[in-house]
């Protein structure tokens, strides 16, 4: 899904990238194969809009081979987004652009997490030289390690798949580690971090 990209420049520092499901909405090992099933968390919305309204840019980088594996179609998920964007823009945000990868595990893409072609994406949509130093948030290592590569500074959440992503201890030694989007929006947005 593409947005038009804003007139102004953007600064890496102030692009923040996330992950959607378990960091934007529930997660389900069943994936999320409807609009019924796309559940918010509330406070995620609302972190979004804040994270605008103080000038940043957001977008989204989400995996979603339930596509390739015949769970639902690119139109669902497009219809998942615009309730996404539209509950954003409710609250006063933005995402500025959503790059999604529809392909499985086997189908040898270059865009799937952890390979970084959604940020690259990301990187051309917003017509950014770079993002090295941008915000890289998720749930799982994959997310992290996408970043990484690109030199994002990483953030781990503990919703959605968080929790068993930081009992296993692997790779996030770069990571900042968060209750959810809103905790770390927090500390962003009150220069807490640099």
């Amino acid at each position: 899904m593409l947005s038009s990209p804003s007139t102004t420049a953007i600064s890496p520092e102030k692009l923040v990238i996330l992950d959607r499901d378990g960091v934007i909405n529930h997660d389900s090992d069943a994936y999320i194969k409807s609009l019924s099933e796309w559940i918010p968390y509330p406070s995620a919305i609302s972190a979004i809009a804040r994270l605008t309204q103080a000038g940043f840019t957001v977008a989204v980088a989400t995996n979603q081979s339930g596509i390739a594996r015949g769970y639902y179609d690119e139109e669902t998920l497009s219809v998942m987004h615009q309730r996404m964007c539209e509950l954003v823009e409710a609250e006063g945000g933005r995402i500025a652009h959503i790059a999604y990868c529809p392909h499985g595990p086997g189908d040898h893409c270059d865009c799937r997490k952890p390979l970084p072609g959604l940020l690259f994406n990301i990187q051309h949509a917003l017509r950014l030289s770079t993002i090295a130093g941008s915000w890289m948030v998720g749930d799982s290592l994959r997310d992290l390690q996408a970043g990484e590569t690109v030199g994002c500074r990483s953030v781990l959440v503990k919703t959605g798949k968080g929790e068993k992503t930081l009992a296993k201890g692997i790779g996030l030694e770069n990571a900042l580690v968060y209750a959810d989007l809103a905790t770390f929006v927090d500390d962003l947005l009150t220069d807490v971090l640099d």
